[in-house]
């Protein structure tokens, strides 16, 4: 579930947006946890820096959105950060507290789909780059990145990550790690490779390249292998 911030001062430019954000999970198949704040100082005073998403007014009494942000960026550097106003000229501003985006009202769906999708985005893509594998071989415990996994290859009752920072040699069943990463776009393309479709730049006849090496592609997988590829790339 992502958590997601609503700060504005009007209660129906909240409700809209808000009613947005839960369409957008029907239509995607996305939770979210909606919390909406009154005014800036009510959601500093609450903040606990567990939130994914904000999307922020700038136009609020008392304080603004623009200085509530450069508030919030003294505690929290990583949350995702969306303005909604009337001015588009605070975008050069919004640079200084690492905005990822802006709303221009009236806030009309089709144009917040995409700045919510590519919210979204960052956050899947973030968490990518921080999680990671515990992988326990006869040289102790090696943490591996799931981004920097090209392939993972079995050989007899071993598992071979190939990744980006060099190859990890554990014991391990090619089953088991495909139940771990599922959901974390890796696919069989024969009965000894689990590839990271991310890295997938070219299909040949019996063949795949990823991270620039050459992986075998069995007749009986090619046709879901590529279904699968073909609904990472359409969905990305």
């Amino acid at each position: 579930m992502w958590k997601v911030c609503i700060v504005e001062d009007d209660a129906e430019a909240a409700d809209l947006v808000e009613s947005y954000i839960e369409r957008y999970g029907r239509e995607n198949g996305e939770s979210f946890g909606i919390k909406k704040y009154p005014d800036a100082i009510a959601f500093l005073t609450e903040y606990t820096s567990d939130c994914d998403i904000v999307f922020m007014d700038i136009e609020m009494p008392d304080l603004s959105g623009m200085d509530a942000a450069r508030k919030l960026r003294e505690t929290d550097r990583e949350v995702t950060l969306i303005f909604i106003t009337n001015l588009v000229q605070y975008a050069v501003e919004g640079y200084e507290v690492r905005a990822l985006d802006f709303i221009v009202k009236p806030v009309l769906y089709y144009n917040f789909v995409i700045k919510l999708r590519r919210a979204v985005r960052e956050r899947k893509m973030r968490l990518e780059r921080t999680e990671e594998l515990s992988l326990s071989c006869e040289t102790g415990v090696h943490r591996v990145a799931v981004a920097s996994i090209k392939y993972i290859e079995v050989v007899g009752h071993h598992l071979i990550f190939h990744t980006f920072d060099g190859d990890v040699d554990v014991c391990g069943a090619l089953r088991d790690m495909e139940t771990e990463l599922e959901g974390k776009h890796f696919a069989r393309c024969n009965n000894c490779y689990l590839v990271n479709l991310k890295y997938v730049t070219e299909i040949g006849a019996d063949f795949c390249v990823v991270g620039g090496e050459r992986v075998q592609i069995s007749r009986r997988r090619r046709k879901s292998f590529i279904d699968e590829l073909t609904l990472f790339v359409g969905g990305n």
